[in-house]
């Protein structure tokens, strides 16, 4: 059995999400304690639980201490064998961040699947689900993971009941290796700003702050952000919410940066704030985002070869990642770069 101590490194739910992926894909009994030691409220929430609840589904397991609130453990999986599924969160409990989980396991499934989750598509800490859509699964396309996900209702904080369907439309089992070290020219900016059960002008005015910012940074390439706002006597949406995701698509990548509205930050400041985060990993002249420079590293260590990245930001998330692969797969790799900075990652996985 593995031990996986969850104070390690950043401390928080994403060595949970790993530890409990590579354990369905690798068969791997694991015991992972001190889960969430580092955060304010310790222990599982919701959206974990409900990851664990996936992948015991998805891969016949055994397990115990699932509850909200524990902080220990045991996950003992059988085969990969999914079926059609509906979980909800039952809060606003984040539906990408369940999907960090479940996602790299239906790779290995012996068919295609769907999967429908209920809870916070557009939340606090976690990927908002345009993010996820946009810049995320055209990086896993490339790797040769082909995911749909459709976006059938938004879900903010703190009511949630956003819904979402995922579809896997193949089962590669592994996948290909990413030499991706040089973004390219910026060939256009797009996005989407939404806003629900609010005033329209919410979404437009978020749109329109975004592409000042940008423009005023000398950005000169189009800026494309559709709008999403709804009929206030025909809004499907449990509580009010905006937000907007920018995607830079450049010659030879994607990356992005978002802002979530909140009570009391005005539309112009959420715009502005998504424009910079994405300047800003711009900037750097990495290939990959800060975000997408952690989450794609699980692909990189299940993949057919070595790659090499450069990443925006080699976040504590990053190296905690690392750390938790380590633990379960032969895998070699070496990172140029401090932490809080642009990094470059060569990554070696061993039969």
């Amino acid at each position: 059995m593995i031990l996986i101590d969850g104070s390690y490194g950043e401390g928080g739910g994403q060595i949970l999400r790993l530890s409990i992926a590579l354990s369905c894909i690798t068969g791997s009994d694991v015991k992972i304690f001190n889960i969430r030691a580092k955060r304010e409220n310790p222990g599982l929430r919701p959206q974990h639980v409900t990851s664990v609840k996936i992948a015991e589904d998805v891969c016949r397991a055994r397990t115990e201490g699932v509850a909200v609130g524990s902080t220990e453990i045991v996950f003992s999986p059988s085969t990969i064998n999914p079926r059609s599924i509906e979980f909800d969160v039952g809060t606003a409990g984040s539906v990408t961040l369940i999907m960090q989980t479940i996602l790299p396991i239906l790779a290995f499934s012996e068919r295609s699947v769907e999967v429908v989750l209920k809870g916070g598509t557009d939340v606090p800490w976690s990927p908002p689900i345009d993010y996820v859509r946009h810049v995320m699964l055209p990086h896993l396309g490339r790797m040769g993971y082909r995911v749909e996900v459709g976006l059938l209702r938004r879900g903010h904080y703190p009511r949630g009941g956003g819904v979402v369907k995922l579809k896997t439309l193949n089962t590669p089992k592994g996948f290909s290796p990413l030499n991706l070290t040089e973004r390219g020219r910026v060939r256009v900016i797009k996005g989407v700003s939404h806003s629900v059960k609010l005033p329209k002008d919410v979404a437009v005015r978020q749109a329109e702050s975004a592409k000042n910012y940008l423009k005023s940074r000398g950005i000169e390439v189009p800026a494309e952000i559709s709008l999403e706002f709804y009929d206030p006597d025909k809004d499907p949406h449990l509580g009010p919410g905006s937000g907007i995701v920018l995607w830079a698509e450049t010659e030879n990548s994607v990356l992005g940066g978002d802002s979530l509205g909140a009570r009391g930050k005005r539309a112009e400041l959420v715009g502005a704030e998504a424009a910079e985060k994405l300047l800003q990993d711009l900037g750097t002249g990495a290939a990959l985002d800060r975000h997408m420079s952690d989450n794609i590293l699980i692909y990189l260590a299940l993949s057919e070869g070595p790659s090499i990245i450069t990443g925006a930001e080699y976040s504590m998330h990053a190296h905690t990642a690392l750390w938790v692969l380590k633990q379960f797969l032969r895998v070699e790799y070496d990172v140029r770069g401090e932490l809080g900075k642009p990094f470059r990652l060569v990554i070696r996985p061993r039969k």
